[in-house]
């Protein structure tokens, strides 16, 4: 392919994220090219003593209509829109006095996140609804032999080394398929929407299409084994989790990182208190609340503590110094927090292959739908709610739960969702005490979790006990119950649910049906 136009005119930036753009802006004016730009990216661009050329003076004509109408123009479109390879499209720039567009630097309005700001209104959401933007994108894309379109701050800094390299032409037709591929998310975010307005009792806010809009991310150092290849495909636009910015220091990210770090910030993101959670294999091994992080930390371990070595620890504060520390005494394969002090950060590099993320939950709670492949397909569901109210659960055994197993019950609820199928979670109210996860037999799993405490060396007296699913026999009960539980937790719903009933009663046991079902295959 031939681009017979070297690079110069001008270059439109309009940004709502405006994370390094100033970088870039100051390299385009390094290489000759005039910025044009509007409202908030000019005087952002401006404040970092970039010169701008306003939109509304190449128009001749001003913002309109509350800033919906600014950059629908000829002038503007014109420029960017003419192919420079073509005589008559030259001429007639030159007939209209329009400036040619070199590169269009946009990405959109937020409405994702928009939609999902509990106080937004109908209108907040609608006036976020992108035109100029997804427009100047899309005609960049189809002209990308004439104009560089450019959608994300990731792709900043290789046009910046292809405009100190001259070699910009390499990066037309990857960032023209990227950048089409943008704008079809985010209409498809607004069709969502739409969609989920106007559904009926009898239909459903699922899409009638599912394009798959991800942008090729991390090239991990390998899939769930060394012999597997794999590659990190990243959310397109401001939502995508941009680990090039997230991981502070360690070695690349694996296959099996990723899901683990998954597991541990869904986890960690149920609890409102200092908590800390322990992943390997994508279920929960430890966790602990704390009055601190280090405490949180030191109790989690103790849940068990010989499985945790290479594991995942996630947390819902920052990291202190002591805490990083405490985690350098023993083998880890990532921390994930909030943040990190700087002294915290010091501490760490002393284990240059330690793996420290930066990322909050509700920069990874993004959707409400999760997609997995199967049969040539994808299934899509919904994803498992934050659970509510544990005390809105029916207590159906005879002695009615204390206050403390109320508490203890809320916390091994949270947790079991995250285990593998048949999960089966011991608890009092402060920490986990045993695990049993992903066996074919429900009683298997609770006598996993029995013999996990018991190595442990924590004692199950008085302890509750979750269940993803109900017991189909009284079996399970009474083996928890031999173990020491009083109080349990489960969905009911089995035809036998009166004989489980029954055997936690002959147990002087506890037990509270919630009516939902929290399978994790």
């Amino acid at each position: 392919m031939e681009y017979p136009m070297k690079l110069d005119g001008a270059v439109l930036i309009s940004v709502y994220n405006k994370t390094g753009v100033e970088t870039l802006a100051a390299a385009f004016v390094g290489a000759g090219l005039e910025i044009y730009s509007t409202g908030g990216t000019a005087k952002y661009l401006r404040e970092h003593d970039i010169p701008v050329t306003d939109v509304a003076s190449v128009t001749e004509f001003p913002e309109i209509l509350d800033g919906r109408v600014k950059t629908l123009h000829p002038r503007i479109f014109g420029g960017i829109l003419a192919d420079q390879a073509t005589n008559t499209h030259r001429s007639q720039l030159n007939e209209h006095d329009i400036q040619r567009v070199a590169a269009v630097v946009v990405n959109f309005y937020p409405f994702s996140q928009t939609v999902r700001r509990e106080d937004a209104s109908f209108q907040d959401i609608i006036e976020n609804i992108d035109i100029g933007g997804p427009s100047m994108l899309r005609a960049a894309a189809k002209n990308h032999q004439s104009v560089l379109p450019v959608c994300h701050h990731s792709q900043y800094k290789p046009v910046i080394q292809a405009l100190e390299s001259g070699n910009i032409d390499a990066l037309r037709l990857p960032m023209a398929q990227t950048a089409i591929a943008y704008t079809m998310q985010y209409e498809q975010s607004i069709a969502t929407f739409f969609s989920e307005q106007t559904a009926t009792a009898q239909e459903d806010s699922f899409p009638v299409m599912l394009p798959l809009n991800y942008s090729r991310g991390l090239s991990l150092r390998y899939g769930e084994n060394p012999h597997q290849k794999g590659v990190y495909y990243e959310l397109l636009g401001n939502e995508g989790i941009d680990f090039t910015r997230r991981q502070l220091q360690g070695k690349p990210l694996s296959y099996n990182n990723l899901m683990d770090l998954d597991a541990a910030v869904r986890i960690i993101s149920e609890f409102e208190d200092t908590a800390c959670v322990i992943i390997k294999h994508s279920n929960p091994c430890g966790f602990a609340y704390g009055d601190t992080p280090l405490q949180a930390y030191r109790t989690a371990v103790t849940t068990d503590p010989v499985s945790y070595f290479g594991g995942i620890v996630g947390f819902n504060r920052s990291v202190d110094e002591q805490t990083a520390q405490a985690l350098n005494e023993s083998f880890l394969e990532c921390i994930v927090a909030p943040d990190f002090t700087s002294e915290a950060i010091k501490v760490f590099n002393s284990k240059k292959n330690l793996r420290i993320i930066r990322l909050r939950a509700d920069e990874l709670l993004q959707s409400n739908y999760e997609i997995r492949p199967a049969l040539n397909g994808y299934l899509m569901q919904e994803r498992d709610p934050l659970i509510t109210a544990i005390t809105e659960s029916k207590v159906v055994t005879k002695r009615q739960p204390t206050e403390k197993e109320y508490r203890a019950f809320d916390l091994a609820w949270r947790l079991v969702k995250h285990a593998k199928s048949n999960a089966i979670v011991f608890t009092n109210e402060k920490q986990a005490l045993g695990v049993g996860a992903g066996q074919m037999y429900r009683v298997d799993s609770v006598k996993i979790a029995i013999r996990k405490a018991s190595e442990a060396g924590l004692s199950l007296a008085g302890a509750t006990m979750a269940s993803d699913a109900y017991f189909p026999f009284p079996d399970g009960v009474e083996v928890a119950a031999d173990a020491g539980i009083q109080s349990i937790v489960q969905p009911g719903g089995s035809i036998r649910d009166d004989k489980v009933i029954a055997a936690a009663d002959d147990f002087g046991v506890a037990m509270i049906f919630t009516g939902k079902r929290h399978f994790k295959h």
